[in-house]
């Protein structure tokens, strides 16, 4: 680059969310990088051209046939470049991250459809790719977009997963765009090969592109818990915890996008089903163990990563119980099974165990305790004390803990840290 900077392209889809564009190019500048923005026909709806160009100093490109668009601010771009400027922009940026990535956008790449300058451009380009998409928790969650996801995660795109809250149709569920600051670190993570979706040259290699991120766990049967189990105290109330499944969720998606046979089995959670995972639904501890147990002979690599309950009310209550019966109801509860000293001891030989541990204090110690403990191969332990970490929360941070040594994992998505997982398990195989 002229100006030293490494250059990369913005794509920027129409959206409420294509306000919070202007912030990541602002921090991509912050970071040291050179962002140049692309624009959909849809987003100038939601954000002017002119607001990005004042902020990166280049032209905004919002068309394949050459007009014009935003101030020109200190581009330097020539004007002998329309007409194949799709191929230059391809040519010349080192990432290209669409954000936020409409479903019409990820079917079209999916598809290989190509009718707008980015979407000719994602054709074009060797550079990696990522998508952070944004949209109704029910567009998200639909089959169709689901399916194209998973294709374009197969092909080598790399998708921050969108978070959950309040959107702006009202609903409330996932579907909103990743704050900011965490797609930069996934910018910055990519580019320095970290975990980088990487596409293969075509111009050197002649090929198809296909993903850096080769299909490690291929023959591996990986059985997943996720979410957090609910114990009745009558037919409407019952004692439950703050799992969300996320965690669990997104290492089943890594299992199965590294070439896995990925069988989960998930507590209630408010998440979509992973495409291409077999999922298990339960509710209590007992459904929970009986589905695990019942599934264990085919696994060769179990990861516990549910909150269960560690009590369950003795009596259940036939009816609701009502409050002017009585003004105060103590419960007599008993502990339920422990699942993961069952699994260690019922497992086929060299079959890996994860465990999971969720503290509030002292959690290096507390995850040696269980390491020992439970005979487990490894223990991902994290404070879910500290904000923003563990439950209902889009990031984590913790420790992966064997015999040998502990690895850290510093704050990220759960999605990054469900492959940093993987690739820790992946050396216990090895």
């Amino acid at each position: 680059m002229s100006n030293g900077r490494v250059k990369v392209t913005v794509g920027v889809c129409g959206g409420i969310a294509a306000y919070k564009s202007v912030e990541l190019v602002r921090l991509l500048q912050d970071a040291g990088y050179d962002p140049h923005v692309v624009m959909t026909r849809a987003a100038e709806e939601f954000v002017r051209p002119l607001t990005f160009s004042a902020i990166s100093g280049h032209r905004v490109i919002t068309t394949l046939w050459g007009e014009e668009a935003g101030s020109g601010l200190g581009g330097g771009e020539s004007s002998t470049e329309h007409g194949i400027e799709h191929i230059h922009e391809a040519q010349t940026t080192k990432l290209l991250i669409v954000a936020p990535a409409t479903a019409d956008m990820l079917a079209k790449f999916a598809h290989g459809l190509a009718d707008d300058f980015l979407s000719t451009m994602f054709l074009a380009t060797t550079a990696p790719v990522i998508v952070a998409p944004a949209m109704n928790v029910i567009m998200w969650g639909h089959p169709a977009t689901r399916a194209n996801v998973e294709t374009l995660r197969a092909r080598g795109v790399r998708v921050i997963e969108p978070g959950s809250g309040y959107l702006a149709c009202g609903m409330v569920g996932g579907g909103r765009l990743a704050e900011p600051a965490e797609i930069v670190a996934v910018v910055a993570e990519t580019l320095t090969g970290g975990a980088a979706n990487d596409y293969l040259s075509l111009a050197e290699n002649a090929v198809a592109p296909s993903t850096a991120q080769e299909p490690d766990f291929d023959g591996e049967t990986v059985l997943v818990t996720a979410g957090g189990t609910r114990e009745s105290i009558d037919p409407v109330r019952f004692i439950g915890n703050r799992s969300s499944g996320k965690m669990g969720y997104a290492v089943a998606e890594a299992a199965r996008r590294r070439g896995a046979r990925v069988i989960l089995v998930s507590a209630p959670t408010g998440l979509p089903d992973p495409v291409g995972v077999e999922v298990v639904r339960v509710v209590t501890a007992e459904e929970m163990r009986c589905a695990v147990i019942k599934r264990l002979r085919e696994a060769t690599i179990v990861v516990m990563a549910a909150a269960v309950s560690d009590y369950r009310v003795r009596s259940v209550a036939a009816q609701k119980i009502k409050r002017e019966a009585a003004r105060a109801v103590i419960l007599e509860l008993e502990a339920t099974e422990d699942i993961l000293r069952e699994v260690v001891a019922k497992r086929v030989v060299g079959t890996i165990v994860l465990g999971f541990a969720a503290e509030t204090e002292d959690a290096l110690a507390n995850g040696r305790a269980k390491l020992a403990g439970k005979g487990v191969d490894a223990v991902v332990v994290n404070d879910v004390s500290v904000e923003g970490v563990g439950f209902d929360a889009e990031q984590n941070a913790g420790s992966f803990l064997t015999k040998s040594g502990t690895v850290e994992f510093p704050m990220m998505s759960k999605a990054t840290m469900a492959d940093r997982i993987l690739d820790e398990v992946a050396k216990l195989r090895g």
